[in-house]
């Protein structure tokens, strides 16, 4: 899973779907739905995370206004987020995935989060173990220096 995540949309592809994309939004303000679901599958495999983001925008658009995608349109959803390591919605549309369909795909996808999720959170808790030492140190210092202070003033 690993592997798909990583893997990268090459530029002339997303290219090719910018170009088709942008010019139906400024003829009619209306995009259709294949070329914005195109569009949104090569921006959430982007190297660039405000393209990631874009595309979970446009998916999440297409996903609430045309049901009969609604499917696929999370499948994207739940990758796009575990890209940008945003683990709690990409857990959130694995499920919602799971709930329409068993597929081993999106299981292992949701396998992949839960693991990034809990690395996630060990190294927060590590980190503010580190701090909770480190705040310990310099109080017991500041004692001990008060403590010193105090003895040669007498």
């Amino acid at each position: 899973m690993e592997e798909l995540l990583n893997e990268i949309v090459p530029q002339e592809e997303l290219e090719k779907f910018e170009k088709k994309y942008a010019p139906e939004l400024e003829l009619d303000g209306e995009v259709t739905i294949e070329t914005k679901f195109e569009y949104a599958m090569c921006l959430v495999r982007s190297r660039y995370t405000n393209d990631i983001r874009k595309g979970i925008m446009i998916l999440e658009d297409l996903s609430r206004l045309h049901a009969e995608g609604r499917r696929d349109y999370i499948y994207y959803l739940a990758f796009g987020n575990a890209r940008i390591k945003n683990y709690s919605e990409g857990l959130k549309y694995c499920r919602a995935f799971l709930e329409i369909e068993s597929n081993e795909q999106v299981r292992s996808l949701e396998e992949y989060i839960k693991k990034q999720n809990d690395k996630e959170m060990a190294k927060g808790m590590a980190v503010a173990g580190g701090a909770a030492l480190v705040l310990g140190g310099i109080l017991g210092l500041g004692i001990a220096l008060a403590k010193n202070r105090q003895k040669r003033e007498k």
